[in-house]
């Protein structure tokens, strides 16, 4: 089947609001419009997509996965007439994703003063999506920490770093200066498996209130500093590694000159932040 890219949008704009009437506001269209649009939507699948009441609207499992997968769609689609459109104004152009807490600026710059024609942008990622945006074209390179799957991706190791617990200031482990993961036995690690946030700031805001604690890199406990939480090294966790990363078939000369220029400086960065410290 042919999948309507307009009517996933409306659906889009539904699974957002929660709401037929303030969706249909957004998308400038009548509600009876929108509702009519929905339920083709769902008669093409074969599937409900929606639990609908007389004051809300609710996703079903089918309509949650939809809502998950319409957001790649249309990375892709905007990538892709991106693409055209730079092509048919003869730019080159460099998108450069980065997972929190890496530091991707040197890199540029070095890149940048030996090509000064390319137009590069910085895409910081979610904390939870990593590879997506080199797979849905919204990113040409990516600097990454694993796990991530890195299927149809070649990777340059640059480093590893540790992990640090991050607690409320008012936890009982908050003032140790170090602990193991037997200290932790008992708490509520908040990760994506336990509890998806939209952003680490969501996250941190709901550790501050005692929801749980986390596990994150010292790297994003050196960019996100919080007077309600405490971070406390983890001495018995395996670091993670952070790598460079582009799709396989990539073979474009900005790109694969900016791979060997982000490897060498991003390999160096280590040591000079260390320094500061």
């Amino acid at each position: 089947m042919d999948l309507d890219l307009r009517k996933l949008r409306y659906f889009a704009a539904v699974a957002e609001h929660r709401h037929f009437g303030r969706a249909a506001e957004q998308l400038y269209i009548a509600q009876p419009v929108l509702s009519r649009q929905i339920r083709a939507l769902e008669q093409e699948l074969g599937c409900a997509l929606l639990i609908r009441t007389t004051r809300s609207v609710q996703l079903t499992p089918a309509g949650e996965q939809l809502c998950e997968e319409a957001r790649g769609v249309f990375a892709t689609v905007d990538a892709a007439v991106r693409r055209v459109h730079e092509i048919d104004r003869g730019v080159e152009r460099l998108v450069v994703a980065f997972a929190p807490g890496l530091r991707v600026s040197e890199a540029v710059r070095a890149y940048a003063a030996t090509h000064p024609d390319v137009e590069i942008e910085v895409l910081q990622l979610h904390w939870w999506e990593q590879d997506a945006p080199l797979r849905d074209g919204r990113a040409h390179v990516g600097y990454l920490r694993r796990p991530f799957d890195d299927t149809g991706l070649r990777t340059i190791a640059i480093g590893t770093e540790p992990k640090v617990a991050c607690l409320p200031a008012t936890h009982p482990l908050a003032r140790r200066r170090a602990l193991t993961m037997a200290d932790l036995d008992g708490e509520t690690i908040m990760n994506a498996q336990a509890r998806r946030t939209s952003s680490l700031e969501e996250k941190f805001e709901l550790i501050a209130l005692g929801e749980g604690i986390a596990l994150v890199p010292r790297s994003v406990a050196r960019s996100y500093s919080w007077p309600d939480l405490v971070y406390v090294p983890v001495t018995d966790m395996v670091p993670v590694e952070t790598c460079v990363v582009v799709p396989q078939d990539r073979r474009e000369r900005r790109v694969l000159d900016f791979v060997a220029v982000a490897a060498q400086t991003l390999r160096e960065q280590p040591a000079r932040l260390a320094a500061v410290d």
